[in-house]
């Protein structure tokens, strides 16, 4: 747990596997702490659609849209000034690799690769990284619920791979102090409460590796 003398957050980031809700609660926190929102916006990749229904052959050009553009965000970020406000973005830019590991082919990859190195960045270390998990059924049911049209024609299998490679990747991961948050049973979009704790949560870890793990029906986190 953290102590008296805790830093101030200055850049938080919120992570996770499609449907989880990183956007949902990254809008909320800033909001609430009164910081900059960073979005991966998905929705202005043109080949996201086209990547879902065929994803062979859209994986490289909408991996390169989303790295030319997480590095764009990246850049604005370096020259923002850190000690202003606070930054709150839905995706980790070391994470990029990951989606290409998943979707790339060989060749593919090693293009990917040549382009990442070309572009020599050194995305700032947040002070937080809170991870998101849930089942792979109820990241299908969160997509199907905000019927999202780019999102119709997700594949389970893709989904489930997806999954498979955050958890590996954040096994791995110890660049900036982390939070593991278990979010199946949580809803902090309409359930103040269970906003309310894991907001605590966030605001009281500055290092190592942490868990949160509420159990479902807990009568302490669903006060109203």
């Amino acid at each position: 747990m953290g102590g008296l003398n805790r830093q101030p957050l200055r850049y938080l980031v919120i992570e996770g596997p499609i449907g989880v809700g990183k956007t949902s609660l990254a809008r909320r926190l800033a909001e609430d702490l009164g910081g900059e929102l960073l979005l991966e916006q998905p929705e202005e990749n043109p080949f996201l659609e086209r990547f879902y229904s065929d994803p062979h052959g859209a994986a490289l050009p909408v991996q390169l849209h989303f790295l030319l553009q997480r590095a764009r965000q990246m850049r604005e970020l370096q020259q923002a000034d850190l000690f202003r406000p606070l930054r709150v973005a839905d995706f980790l830019f070391h994470k990029d690799r990951l989606f290409a590991s998943v979707t790339l082919d060989e060749e593919e990859l090693a293009l990917y690769e040549q382009v990442h190195a070309g572009l020599g960045l050194s995305p700032p270390v947040p002070d937080l990284v809170v991870y998101l998990q849930a089942p792979i059924e109820v990241l299908v049911e969160r997509i199907r619920r905000r019927d999202r049209r780019f999102e119709r024609y997700i594949d389970t299998g893709y989904l489930q791979r997806l999954c498979e490679a955050y958890t590996d990747f954040f096994h791995h991961y110890d660049e900036a102090p982390l939070l593991i948050v278990n979010a199946t049973e949580i809803d902090f979009v309409a359930n103040p409460s269970d906003y309310r704790n894991l907001l605590a949560r966030i605001l009281d870890v500055r290092s190592g590796r942490e868990y949160y793990n509420p159990l479902p029906f807990d009568l302490d986190a669903h006060q109203p």
